[in-house]
């Protein structure tokens, strides 16, 4: 996403919060028209959308002053400066909460995402996230998973071919859907193909399709199937995959661990707006 898409949803989220203007901060008559304020975390956790506060404010009055003392990526602790904001307290007043929804929900990715980096550190594995996302704000959780210190899965439908049960069910068979989806893709196009059991596995392999998705397993499971694969596929464990879990997946040797967890169940970063004397 690119600065002009981004500040067109930042127009429309302001659009949904004030949608005839604030009428409270629009009809008080202010004893000071421009106010310094500062953005403090008020929780430990990895800091994300310190630029997306920036575009907020800006998109509201090109006069409002935002300087960060933070950087994306940073850890914080409580009662951490993160910036410093000047300018007219009534359009100030109006950025603020989506200023603070956006940061706080995309540092709360990121620290969570920084938790299950760290759990795997040391492990030729990757952590990725899922689809499990907000609508709307998409590229900007999966901007936060990646700072906190994992990675992306594919973005949308568009991306790449994942074959899941209802697509096996629908096609009447793995190989009718995986054959079908093989006469239509480009060459440089991998297909990914979900499977809960090893029979279906092995019937996976057979077809050589590029990626396995061995949803719901036990460790045990995973072991068996990544003997069975030996290397052949990339192997991504799916279901379940907590954050107390997830030491152990990773010693089962799988190359991919997705976690809708990074994005669907996350707890928003505390982060507060004061306004200075």
């Amino acid at each position: 996403m690119n600065e002009h898409q981004l500040i067109n949803k930042i127009k429309a989220w302001l659009e949904e919060d004030m949608p005839y203007g604030d009428i409270t901060s629009q009809n008080i008559l202010f004893q000071s028209h421009n106010i310094r304020a500062t953005f403090i975390a008020k929780e430990e956790g990895i800091i994300c959308g310190i630029d997306i506060i920036n575009l907020v404010f800006q998109t509201i009055d090109k006069t409002i002053i935002f300087e960060p003392s933070a950087k994306d990526g940073d850890f914080v602790k409580p009662g951490f400066i993160l910036g410093d904001l000047s300018g007219p307290l009534d359009k100030i007043l109006m950025g603020e909460r989506l200023a603070l929804n956006l940061s706080q929900r995309m540092s709360g990715i990121a620290t969570m995402s920084h938790q299950y980096a760290q759990k795997v550190q040391g492990y030729p594995v990757r952590i990725v996230d899922t689809r499990k996302t907000t609508p709307g704000l998409r590229l900007l959780e999966k901007y936060a998973v990646r700072v906190g210190g994992c990675y992306n899965h594919r973005y949308g439908l568009s991306d790449a071919v994942m074959i899941k049960d209802n697509h096996i069910a629908g096609a009447g068979s793995m190989q009718n859907a995986v054959t079908q989806i093989r006469a239509h893709i480009p060459h440089t196009t991998k297909i990914e193909v979900e499977v809960e059991s090893l029979e279906a596995l092995k019937e996976a392999l057979d077809l050589d399709v590029d990626i396995i998705m061995l949803d719901n397993m036990t460790n045990d499971m995973l072991r068996a199937a990544v003997a069975i694969n030996q290397g052949k596929a990339i192997l991504e464990a799916s279901g379940n995959m907590t954050l107390d879990r997830i030491l152990d997946v990773a010693k089962t040797g799988v190359d991919i661990i997705s976690v809708g967890a990074l994005t669907h169940s996350v707890q928003a970063l505390d982060i507060s707006l004061k306004f200075l004397p």
